[in-house]
């Protein structure tokens, strides 16, 4: 009897833990630590004072997914200053960057650089790390911060061409999708 009783507990536990797995399956994806399927703005910023902008892109928005995000370009909207011809490509932990064919350097200003917005409702990042072996800018962590849901990375006065590479490994959080 004790037997029954014990094989018939089984069996219902057993058939929760199978509800609960289907349950599971049928909620909305996370993110889990990822920025793939996360909608994302890139933003060119250049100051000295963050309140007058001496220059600030049209923003671009895509979701992360497979290749490259963003190929920026020119705009021609503030003589004298533009965008620097970029591709970013994008994947679940890490974000490249890589330029055209023309060599230059990037204007000298308290920031320049790139900003991407990322629509969530959490901080998305723990942290970051400059892959070195794939980088060839000068950049180190210092010129790279976060403020909430948007990364910040700074590139002011550094050379830029058809060799230049960037690489930012990303710890990411596990914000739902937004």
């Amino acid at each position: 009897m004790e037997f029954q009783w014990v094989a018939g507990a089984l069996l219902r536990s057993l058939r929760i833990c199978a509800a609960v797995a289907l349950c599971a399956a049928a909620l909305p994806a996370l993110a889990g630590g990822t920025l793939e399927g996360r909608t994302v703005t890139l933003n060119v910023l250049t100051y000295e004072d963050p309140a007058a902008p001496i220059l600030e892109s049209r923003g671009r928005t895509v979701i992360v997914g497979d290749g490259i995000e963003f190929g920026m370009g020119p705009e021609f909207r503030t003589p004298g200053f533009d965008v620097v011809p970029v591709q970013v490509q994008i994947g679940p932990s890490r974000i490249e960057f890589s330029y055209g064919d023309a060599p230059g350097q990037f204007w000298t200003s308290t920031f320049n650089g790139y900003v991407l917005r990322f629509a969530t409702d959490c901080a998305l990042f723990e942290g970051w790390r400059i892959d070195d072996d794939a980088t060839t800018m000068p950049v180190t962590e210092a010129d790279i911060h976060a403020e909430g849901k948007a990364l910040f990375i700074n590139v002011s006065g550094m050379e830029y061409g058809p060799k230049a590479t960037l690489a930012v490994d990303l710890s990411v959080t596990d914000c739902p999708l937004s």
